[in-house]
């Protein structure tokens, strides 16, 4: 992180309580996942233990390191050493659920807006984008929102996560 601060913008990684939380709404027959920004493969192994399989998994990883280690920690996953940015050529498609450790309140809007309405091109009608955030604030910018016709439900906050965090889930308004 002190190496390169743009690349890596949490101080530890996302606990496991906090995974829970991000994954709470996956299960077996959710379909197709896609994660974006892997990292040490937390959520990663969350979302397995929700019982989404293998093979309907696809990691999101610009950083090669942490690509490399999602690659062996998780074998039949498909890790892309890729931007979130192409979600719309996601290798799934008909996704349930959109799982996004970026720190998409970091990223200036127009980035936002590309990977957030990416993410709900390849989501199934009710898929579910889902996103954390150590602040007070929706996560995604309100133009955003705005534009993709959002709406959201937010949890309680993790407490059992340094710093604590709440996690949004968003899905297109009916």
């Amino acid at each position: 992180m002190l190496r390169r601060p743009g690349r890596i913008a949490a101080v530890v990684p996302s606990s496991r309580a906090l995974a829970r939380m991000m994954t709470r709404d996956l299960g077996a027959k959710t379909g197709p996942v896609v994660e974006l920004g892997g990292g040490t493969g937390k959520i990663t192994e969350a979302i397995l233990a929700r019982g989404v399989p293998p093979a309907l998994l696809a990691v999101y990883e610009t950083n090669p390191v942490f690509a490399d280690l999602l690659r062996r920690g998780f074998p039949e996953v498909r890790v892309l050493e890729a931007d979130a940015r192409t979600v719309a050529e996601a290798p799934l498609r008909d996704l349930g659920a959109v799982i996004s450790g970026l720190p998409l309140v970091s990223i200036p809007t127009p980035i936002q807006r590309e990977i957030v309405a990416g993410a709900f091109a390849c989501l199934r009608p009710g898929g579910i984008f889902v996103q954390f955030t150590y602040g007070w604030r929706p996560p995604v910018d309100r133009p955003v929102r705005k534009s993709l016709g959002l709406g959201w439900t937010i949890s309680p906050w993790v407490l059992g996560n340094i710093p604590p965090a709440r996690v949004y889930t968003f899905r297109r308004a009916q």
